[in-house]
């Protein structure tokens, strides 16, 4: 490739969010990553409406582009816009790349696949050691318990039992106890 090093991968993964359960990008961010304006790529969305699937891109609710404006410094931009933007997944992504039709967009797209793999990796790698560590947990609320039952019975051996009363030593009056 000509511009090796023309997006840096980490620079496409830090504007990479999950919402919906789902790695996405927003409108903003990736018309500034393909060279274009928002309203440029937006228009090619709407334009090309059966090439964008609800799959590959949707529109944010209200209280979602409120939660993503709270969350990430550099979108405070989007906080007084009339129009919630649009959420593109890995695929509407390079659609998007593909409609736009700009050299930018298309060398883009690649590093944006690649920062969208690269995730997915750490994701998987994570949930191995998210697995590991819910193990190690189970682990420790066994001891817990055990360690709970010990000092229990250590306190109990600490404490002196509770004098009984003694009979007296000898013979006692008939009828007396």
């Amino acid at each position: 490739m000509k511009n090796e090093g023309l997006v840096p991968i980490e620079a496409i993964s830090s504007r990479i969010l999950i919402l919906r359960g789902e790695r996405i990008i927003l409108d903003a961010d990736l018309a500034e990553l393909y060279g274009v304006e928002t309203k440029r790529l937006n228009e090619q969305v709407r334009r090309n409406k059966e090439r964008f699937p609800e799959d590959f891109t949707f529109q944010l609710t209200p209280e979602e582009k409120n939660r993503v404006v709270a969350n990430c410094d550099h979108l405070t931009r989007l906080k007084f816009s009339p129009t919630s933007p649009y959420a593109f997944t890995e695929h509407g992504a390079i659609m998007a790349a593909s409609v736009l039709n700009t050299p930018r967009a298309v060398e883009v797209g690649v590093y944006v696949v690649r920062a969208f793999v690269k995730l997915r990796e750490l994701l998987t790698t994570n949930k191995g050691l998210a697995v590991k560590l819910a193990e190690l947990e189970r682990k420790l609320e066994g001891h817990d318990t055990s360690i709970r039952q010990l000092v229990g019975a250590i306190r109990e051996l600490m404490n002196p039992p509770e004098p009984t009363k003694k009979r007296p030593i000898g013979f006692g009056r008939v009828g007396e106890k």
